[in-house]
């Protein structure tokens, strides 16, 4: 399992390149929906940064709710841009809980959707289910036609748990 400090750089790197490429969407791409994701690609973009978010306010709270990782976009995410700025709010907020979060946080037992877990193995997971996302936010551009501004972080894709296939089912969400 790599270091605490390492997932969380990588969970940051995998929020920032959702941004730049949520922000290169057209209008038209957030509401298509494939048929092998249960999300619209605006839903699985706002998941991404909502279960990074769900991370730091889960080791502040000692929980993890699993209401928190099925929420859709709020309807004021209305193309690409919008939820990009939500990505950067987001990506403000995870950095400024690892800038004060000392080794004992990992440590502790955080009580969740998953069942119990350290906030170590909860990191993995969420840089991983992030990851995942990413990696289906590319696909989706580039069935829809879409150029990314730049190529997916694949470095930081090595020494996480990810399947093979870029879908996968609800239950491994």
């Amino acid at each position: 399992m790599l270091p605490p400090l390492e997932l969380g750089a990588r969970l940051d790197r995998f929020l920032a390149c959702a941004g730049r490429l949520l922000a290169a969407l057209p209008l038209s791409a957030l509401d298509h929906k494939p048929p092998q994701c249960n999300r619209s690609v605006r839903d699985l973009a706002f998941h991404v940064f909502r279960l990074s978010l769900g991370y730091v306010d889960g080791m502040d709270m000692g929980e993890l709710r699993e209401s928190w990782l099925q929420e859709k976009a709020p309807p004021d995410l209305v193309d690409g841009p919008a939820v990009a700025r939500y990505g950067a709010l987001v990506r403000g907020r995870v950095a400024g809980w690892f800038e004060g979060a000392g080794p004992s946080e990992y440590a502790r037992t955080i009580e969740g959707c998953y069942g119990p877990q350290n906030g170590h193995d909860l990191l993995e997971r969420t840089t991983s289910h992030a990851a995942r996302h990413l990696r289906q936010l590319y696909a989706l551009a580039a069935d829809l036609g879409v150029t990314p501004p730049g190529p997916p972080p694949t470095s930081d894709f090595e020494g996480l748990p990810l399947p093979a296939s870029i879908w996968y089912s609800k239950r491994t969400q």
